[in-house]
């Protein structure tokens, strides 16, 4: 199975902000309820990614409330991130691998089209197995065989 078959869910889930957005600007996405935030040029593609341990680090740095850091400076610039079509098995792996939550999906120049979470590629890869265990259940069966 394809990324693609999971991009609806992917791009309801993706939140963006420009590279020269205040990190304020990404620590009140974050608190709205996004876990990853992609973060973009002034092109659209993406540059990087700012999670909730990044603004707590860069904030930890500021003097009260005045933390006006560029996203930029605080972002996660070394991204995993995945194309539709990619293979979910892959994916998954590399997700598991590395211990990661969401990936970014991109096009094929770089742009952001989603993010794909962790829970809902093993849902539906989990899914996968059960109608391959079904199948091989009713093939020993002898059930629709007559």
């Amino acid at each position: 199975m394809l990324v693609e078959r999971l991009l609806p869910g992917a791009r309801e889930r993706l939140v963006t902000i420009g590279s020269d957005a205040p990190l304020m600007e990404a620590a009140k996405l974050l608190r709205a309820g996004t876990d990853l935030i992609v973060v973009c040029n002034p092109a659209g593609r993406l540059t990087g990614v700012i999670t909730k341990t990044d603004v707590v680090g860069q904030i930890s740095h500021c003097q009260g409330s005045s933390c006006v850091t560029p996203a930029a400076i605080v972002m996660t610039r070394d991204v995993v991130i995945c194309h539709p079509g990619d293979w979910l098995n892959d994916i998954w792996s590399t997700m598991k691998e590395r211990g990661l939550k969401n990936i970014p999906v991109t096009d094929a120049e770089a742009r952001p089209v989603g993010v794909l979470n962790a829970r809902d590629a093993l849902q539906v890869l989990l899914k996968e197995v059960e109608n391959e265990e079904s199948l091989l259940r009713d093939y020993v069966m002898s059930v629709g065989y007559q």
